[in-house]
């Protein structure tokens, strides 16, 4: 039963993460809503905000090191592999 209940939590986590991997992975907590930040220390991802951002590049920049900051790199290399996801996601906000 145990098993039966943690592959359905693991269904419905996944199913959260390919319908907007922004929110699941956590990104809105310091991104905002939308990736449109109310806190001035986190940037606002949103294209509506910065249309020029390249999302899938930043992450993997901060997931290879070759941008350092702490929080964001680890951050980063949990969305390892929805990187063009999230960017999508970005772009229709």
């Amino acid at each position: 039963m145990k098993k039966i209940l943690l592959v359905a939590a693991a269904t419905l986590a996944m199913g959260s993460v390919q319908a907007n991997p922004f929110s699941a992975l956590g990104c809105s907590g310091c991104h905002g809503t939308g990736g449109k930040s109310a806190i001035p220390t986190y940037p606002s991802l949103a294209k509506s905000a910065r249309p020029n951002l390249d999302v899938v590049k930043e992450l993997k920049d901060f997931q290879s090191g070759a941008r350092k900051d702490p929080t964001m790199n680890a951050m980063a290399a949990m969305a390892a592999g929805q990187e063009q996801a999230i960017a999508d996601y970005l772009a229709g906000q």
